[in-house]
């Protein structure tokens, strides 16, 4: 991106109300397996202090399909209020087959005053179903809560389904959407994405570390990815910062690559544990995972990565 891209992306980001870095929140549970809300207002304020920009609450790392509705609204709210207005909040909770559940959960989560609430590709048609099936249903949702802000999440589980180029420029164009939060994992896609949406209200998020250098120098608006739960401050670090000196951006950007492998080691639990030893007491009950699965071997990870942390922290001149 040249300086005249460069100011041109930046005039266009400025005026976008969701952009920079946003955990996928956790869900905390105390030792009896309820949710913890004292650990949910401390974590608001983990975020806060390290310079989360917003907090996507009630989501997959939320374990939001091991949740009960009255949970998932009481996560959402307690969120919100705890960040009483200094970021940004959405929710999603969208986890529901059947449309007419998913129009009553979806109405419940927006009247807890998120900011937005966040929609789940997969939930709008089954894996073996097509476009016709997937638009119909979301149109169905826009159509019967026509006064909701609406973010969109292409959920891995139970299976990805990435919108297509069509559908993603008609919600940009008519502003049925303000939030990606884009899982292709692939510079093609982001690049085309990016151009795709550009001069609408549209804000693209990456949620894959290894891709999120080379999706800021493609337009987009942030990160929104699990990884945030350990080093929020480095990811916008990186934001901030990828166009001043691109060797220092692609090794901070290799750093954050080699360290999103904790990922695979029984997350959130591992998240837990990163939690725990930076500040916010709870219990390691994770109800989507077998937490006992988390062993010697993953605690000696984690504490790897807080060393590695603290180090490249010193390096970029940032609080420890």
């Amino acid at each position: 991106m040249n300086r005249t891209q460069k100011k041109e992306f930046m005039l266009q980001t400025a005026k976008k109300e969701y952009r920079g870095c946003w955990p996928t929140m956790i869900t905390p549970f105390t030792a009896d397996n309820r949710v913890d809300f004292a650990a949910i207002r401390a974590m608001v304020e983990w975020y806060v202090e390290r310079g989360a920009d917003g907090i996507f609450a009630v989501c997959q790392s939320s374990e939001m399909f091991f949740l009960d509705e009255r949970e998932k609204l009481d996560i959402a709210k307690a969120v919100r209020e705890a960040a009483a207005g200094r970021i940004k909040v959405i929710a999603s909770g969208h986890t529901a087959d059947d449309p007419a559940k998913q129009i009553e959960e979806l109405g419940n989560m927006a009247q807890t005053g998120v900011d937005a609430v966040v929609l789940v590709s997969n939930r709008f048609a089954a894996a073996d179903e097509g476009e016709d099936v997937f638009t119909a249903n979301a149109e169905n949702v826009f159509r019967q809560l026509p006064g909701v802000t609406f973010g969109l999440y292409e959920c891995p589980y139970p299976y990805r389904r990435l919108l297509t180029d069509d559908f993603l420029v008609d919600c940009a164009r008519k502003g049925r959407l303000v939030f990606l939060k884009d899982v292709s994992c692939s510079n093609e896609i982001l690049a085309r994405r990016g151009r795709l949406v550009r001069g609408t209200s549209l804000s693209l998020f990456n949620a894959n570390t290894s891709t999120v250098l080379d999706s800021l120098m493609a337009g987009y608006d942030g990160y929104n990815g699990v990884m945030a739960n350990f080093h929020v401050d480095i990811y916008k670090w990186l934001y901030l910062h990828y166009g001043e000196d691109p060797v220092l951006a692609r090794r901070v950007s290799d750093f954050l690559t080699v360290m999103a492998i904790v990922e695979t080691r029984t997350y959130p639990t591992c998240a837990k544990y990163h939690m725990n030893a930076t500040g916010v007491p709870m219990s390691l009950v994770t109800r989507s995972k077998n937490a006992a699965d988390f062993g010697e071997n993953g605690i000696h990870e984690v504490e790897a990565i807080i060393r590695m942390e603290t180090s490249i922290r010193m390096e970029l001149g940032l609080p420890r």
